[in-house]
């Protein structure tokens, strides 16, 4: 079956494609034959019924500097010229982000959109998971500074962090003695119009984060990312690194947990990451990682299996 993929996502020119997951994926695609294009959420167009991408054919190859080459400017009519559509542009998950899933959902009559637009835009990262609270560290989300001193108080070492926050930037830890808990919430309240997220600080941090890979609902594969010295987070763009890991029984309960609802609500590629073995901290949809770190450790190939599940989908 040969495609035609649009592929909406950051500049090509500003991705690292040693760790790319998009890059993987598109690689795979051409691989099996299939034509992409890219184009840019600011390249979306609404008019008389019919959503339209200023976008480019496009080619990539694994050669650092060299990794992509260019076709003829093309208006794509999303729902007539191509058989599916990734949405893959990293955050912010800020209205700009809201308004291309608004405007994605109204081709899904017509083509794939993947992962499903609406249900991305109702199940941001730090958000969906509270559905799950079970397999969760103690959790608040706040504005309130008061709020904030009384979680602090009562679980000693927390993690601040912004709600629609990605890639493990602006994540501090705070001591039970409080310094700089002020100054923080007024910095994050002064910076950001949503509130915040609190946790209880989790010292089996320091032996790392697994980012598990679901998709159509079933583990594909797992990594552990083990945070540098002094640091908290393991995020590999935020200098973590990868190592092969097995999953616990609990890590198999949440996912089994998470599985019928990723399922239902067609999200089709997700990264989960659970700290200790049993605490889950984030349901990752809008744009997942770790695939490339994935197949290295595994010998896998999920690219491919990402390819063979949008090709069931296509189907049903």
């Amino acid at each position: 079956m040969s495609l035609h993929v649009a592929v909406q996502m950051d500049p090509l020119e500003t991705i690292n494609i040693s760790g790319d997951s998009t890059f993987a994926i598109m690689l795979k695609a051409q691989e099996l034959g299939h034509k992409l294009y890219h184009y840019l959420a600011d390249d979306l167009t609404y008019q008389d019924g019919r959503l339209y991408a200023g976008a480019r054919e496009v080619s990539v190859q694994a050669v650092a500097g060299n990794h992509f080459s260019l076709g003829e400017f093309a208006i794509l009519d999303l729902g007539k010229d191509v058989d599916v559509v990734l949405m893959r542009q990293d955050p912010p998950f800020d209205l700009g982000y809201i308004t291309a899933t608004h405007l994605l959902e109204r081709i899904q009559s017509e083509t794939l959109v993947v992962n499903d637009p609406a249900a991305v835009r109702n199940a941001p990262e730090k958000v969906w998971v509270l559905d799950f609270a079970r397999f969760m560290p103690p959790t608040m989300v706040t504005r309130s500074l008061g709020a904030a001193r009384h979680f602090l108080a009562q679980h000693g070492d927390c993690v601040l962090k912004p709600l629609h926050g990605n890639a493990g930037k602006a994540v501090f830890k705070i001591g039970r003695d409080g310094a700089n808990l002020d100054a923080l919430m007024e910095l994050f309240n002064a910076t950001y119009r949503e509130p915040h997220v609190l946790q209880a600080f989790l010292p089996e941090v320091a032996e790392g984060d697994k980012r598990i890979i679901l998709i159509d609902g079933e583990v594909t594969g797992a990594i552990n990312r083990r945070p540098r010295r002094g640091e908290i987070r393991s995020n590999l763009a935020a200098g973590g690194t990868a190592e092969a890991t097995e999953l616990t029984p609990t890590e198999l309960e949440i996912c089994a947990a998470l599985a019928p609802e990723l399922k239902r609500r067609r999200l089709l590629f997700v990264g989960i990451d659970v700290i200790g073995g049993r605490w889950l901290t984030e349901i990752n949809v809008t744009s997942p990682t770790g695939i490339v770190a994935v197949d290295r450790f595994n010998g896998t190939d999920t690219p491919g299996l990402i390819w063979q599940a949008i090709e069931r989908q296509l189907k049903n």
